[in-house]
């Protein structure tokens, strides 16, 4: 039997835009501006000095190209064929395993270091695209299910929100009331964190109302 989990597709996608948004802006962006300069080693700084918002503003990288403005085009490139594939092919066969080849590609050419720890288990759950779910309906009671589909919208909502948060903290710092560089740091890991805690629930979320829609 094929299997469409609708739910789970949406939320992948969703998360992996953002994620080829991230590398494209927050990093492949700022590495074009710094030019055709050598990168002096694998570990970059995607946002230069002449650029730089806040002290911690770095955007931290990596990449085999030691070259910036090439780097940098790479990271436009490989980001955009994230976003695209995020929004055409997740959901085809072995979609998951090409998506996680890009986001591996995308780390390669400076795409960023930090979003790592949110593109595994986007990764993870997108394997569960075509699926039959059948170890989460045993796991999740029927009473469950329907309380985490309920909510699923807005746990996606507030993943969304809090990724972008981070993608703002990490190149211009700013937040309200907070001008302190350490505490906005610690700020943008708080919600560096957040953002994976709430991506994972609204996978669950999101599995709870395909079993359900499925159910239906």
């Amino acid at each position: 039997m094929a299997y469409l989990n609708r739910r789970i597709s949406i939320t992948a996608s969703a998360i992996g835009v953002l994620l080829g948004l991230s590398g494209m802006f927050n990093h492949g962006l700022f590495e074009i501006l710094q030019g055709n300069t050598p990168t002096n080693g694998f570990f970059i700084e995607a946002i230069g000095e002449k650029h730089r918002y806040w002290v911690h503003g770095t955007e931290a990288a990596f990449t085999v190209i030691h070259n910036f403005l090439v780097t940098g085009i790479m990271a436009v490139l490989v980001g955009s064929a994230v976003v695209f594939w995020s929004l055409k092919y997740l959901h085809v066969k072995k979609g998951a395993t090409v998506f996680l080849s890009l986001l591996i590609m995308l780390v390669l050419v400076g795409g960023g270091i930090g979003f790592i720890i949110l593109f595994l288990p986007t990764w993870a759950f997108a394997t569960r695209i075509n699926k039959p779910l059948t170890w989460w309906r045993k796991m999740l009671s029927v009473p469950l299910r329907k309380s985490l589909s309920a909510i699923w919208g807005y746990v996606v909502a507030a993943t969304i929100i809090s990724w972008l948060i981070v993608m703002e903290l990490g190149i211009f710092g700013y937040f309200p009331g907070q001008e302190d560089p350490d505490t906005i740091l610690n700020i943008v890991f708080i919600f560096l964190f957040s953002t994976v805690i709430l991506a994972s629930a609204s996978f669950i979320c999101a599995i709870a109302g395909d079993i359900e829609e499925r159910r239906d």
